[in-house]
């Protein structure tokens, strides 16, 4: 249940229309698959911070993610010989977009982040908006950086507004 409820918070987020309308995320199959990776990074990012119940939740919620994408995957109409090769590649998609994620926030370079926010989230897109999405980004990981890792533990994640955490971000 705690799994179900954490991974239900982190897709509402990751689902609101103002991303979509406002800051330029493409309302396509791969926009919202990339944005909801952005999302699972962050909140992994604050589990692994966590111990080991933050570690084992984390690779709960992965292993949920992962299910999740199966199941859309099989949804849509894909093949069953077909399906193992598309996680394999939602899986490599995941484990890079997540390592490039994490060394530009390790080092707080938004440049680097609006980067691959570009090239992965928005296609190739715009950087200036690109820096918007990078400003939420910055103020979603403090957001969740700020929670006590219990709430995150009993399934609970509370996101910034994405306008205003774009605009107060530094």
């Amino acid at each position: 249940m705690t799994i179900e409820r954490l991974y239900g918070a982190i897709v509402a987020q990751a689902r609101l229309p103002d991303f979509y309308r406002d800051m330029g995320v493409p309302d396509t199959v791969e926009g919202r698959f990339d944005f909801l990776v952005l999302h699972m990074h962050l909140v992994n990012a604050r589990l692994s911070e966590g111990g080991e119940a933050g570690v084992a939740l984390g690779q709960g919620l992965l292993d949920h993610f992962f299910e999740d994408m199966d199941a859309s995957l099989r949804e849509i109409g894909i093949g069953d010989l077909t399906v193992p090769k598309k996680m394999r590649t939602l899986a490599e998609a995941y484990l890079g977009r997540s390592a490039l994620y994490a060394a530009a926030m390790k080092q707080r370079d938004e440049a680097a982040l609006s980067a691959a926010i570009a090239r992965n989230i928005l296609a190739g897109g715009d950087v200036t908006t690109a820096r918007k999405l990078a400003r939420y980004t910055f103020a979603a990981a403090e957001a969740l950086r700020e929670q006590p890792l219990e709430r995150l533990l009993e399934g609970a994640a509370e996101f910034p507004s994405p306008a205003k955490a774009a605009a107060n971000a530094n």
